[in-house]
């Protein structure tokens, strides 16, 4: 007969940086089975809970016609939705690190919300009704379920930072159905029934995946990777290859007195407002030009594809090639696709704009899917992605700029300014990437550059 099982010998060990590490338990141990179970039940979570975001700018042709809305109006339910979803990834993180509420409590919560705010998108024609359901209701929802699902897999996998950009996807391309069969399906006649199902998809998927989800203890690390070496062997770590760790993990009251951050908040911001326009304005813009309902959800569903499907590919290209370097050339492409998107609306060319929606989508992808490095690797971070949650908070702003005022600028202007402006602010966000530093290391001038003494 075997003995009792032995417990695994736990330590704390500390890398080069001084940064803390829990070994000894691997993820059996802790669980009973393999951390991918934490991996797949967060990708399921994500993949419903943009409905409110993607799903809603497909719907944005005919609330018109169903609710009685002006443009502005159906823009000012997004720009709010987004300000509150954004807003909350932060605040939770917070809230479950100090009160130690486990994964289930937000996300039980968070799909309660969601499925709230469907419901009465569908079923209540009422401005102020639908703007407390489903904007700020339905957004605090998602923004539980998505700071949840990031937090415990970047808690579960912190040697594999793609880990969160894998999962972060699904909140882009999980919409997809949704986005096609809302301009196949939705009308004045089914909207009410289509959003009741919706809400009912949401309830079940994400109720599952919290049931399943589980922190691991505050600083866990696999047990089969040394962090040491993982901190400074590029072999170990490819991630090294192209990026510099930060100096220190800052804290939140420590990150905001840094010039650095205004630097990153405002890309962020700049970046957000583009992905958020062409979100929000891209199917509208499409039927506009005369093409039907349905092919305006099909520029969107390829835009939020190809948000999804590319972040794995732009994770590698950030370990090989610098994330901030991608970030750059991605808000560069993300520039060059407003005015193909112009062009091709302006002209009824579909290949075309089918093709700046998959740019735009890529754009955006390599944005939000390398944030949680690119605010590692400069402020550092703890268990829960407490700063990344604040420059995602970025995303808020971003909406009502993107989504609120551009809706007011497309009903007086037209979309033509509207782009223009659109390409300006991704420009600006590439700009402001290139400018970005680490705080805290000095920078040393090389060897022969220095001014030379004033001659007698």
């Amino acid at each position: 007969m075997s003995g009792p099982a032995v417990a695994p010998r736990v330590r704390e060990v500390r890398d080069f940086y001084g940064r803390r590490y829990r070994v000894g338990e691997t993820d059996r141990d802790l669980l009973g089975r393999s951390r991918a179970s934490m991996l797949w039940a967060a990708w399921a979570a994500m993949l419903v809970a943009s409905v409110g975001q993607y799903g809603y700018g497909a719907l944005m042709p005919v609330l018109g016609t169903t609710h009685g809305w002006s443009l502005a109006q159906s823009g000012w339910v997004l720009a709010v939705w987004i300000l509150c979803q954004s807003g909350t990834v932060y605040p939770a993180a917070r809230l479950r690190s100090r009160l130690g509420l486990p994964p289930a409590a937000t996300m039980l919560v968070g799909a309660a919300l969601c499925a709230t705010g469907l419901v009465t998108l569908g079923g209540s024609s009422g401005f102020l009704v639908v703007l407390l359901n489903h904007g700020v209701l339905g957004g605090i929802g998602a923004g539980l379920i998505y700071g949840t699902c990031l937090g415990v897999v970047a808690k579960w996998y912190p040697e594999r930072p793609g880990r969160t950009a894998f999962v972060s996807g699904a909140f882009a391309y999980g919409a997809v159905p949704f986005v096609l069969l809302a301009g196949a399906l939705a009308g004045p006649g089914s909207l009410e029934v289509f959003l009741g199902a919706a809400g009912g998809a949401v309830v079940v998927l994400v109720c599952a995946a919290g049931l399943v989800l589980r922190d691991p203890p505050e600083y866990w690390w696999p047990a089969h990777v040394d962090p040491k070496a993982w901190a400074l062997d590029k072999t170990v770590n490819p991630g090294l290859r192209g990026n510099r760790p930060a100096i220190r993990r800052y804290s939140v009251a420590e990150l905001v007195r840094c010039r650095e951050s205004v630097v990153l908040y405002l890309a962020v911001t700049c970046a957000a407002a583009v992905i958020l326009f062409d979100i929000a304005y891209l199917a509208v813009f499409a039927t506009a030009g005369g093409w039907s309902a349905g092919f305006g959800a099909v520029t969107l569903a390829v835009l939020a594809t190809a948000s999804g499907v590319t972040r794995t590919a732009e994770g590698w290209a950030g370990d090989r090639f610098g994330r901030r370097r991608v970030v750059r050339v991605a808000l560069y492409a993300g520039g060059v696709a407003q005015p193909l998107l112009l062009l091709a609306g302006e002209r009824g060319m579909a290949p075309l704009l089918l093709l700046g929606a998959a740019l735009a989508g890529g754009a955006a992808g390599a944005c939000y899917g390398l944030l949680p490095g690119l605010v590692a690797g400069h402020f550092g971070d703890r268990p829960g992605l407490p700063n990344f949650g604040v420059f995602y908070g970025a995303k808020a702003v971003g909406g009502l700029v993107g989504v609120a005022l551009a809706g007011h600028v497309v009903a007086s202007d037209g979309y033509g300014a509207a782009f223009v402006v659109a390409a300006a602010l991704s420009l600006t966000g590439a700009g402001l990437v290139r400018l970005l530093r680490q705080p805290g290391r000095p920078r040393l001038s090389l060897p022969g550059l220095a001014e030379p003494a004033l001659s007698r």
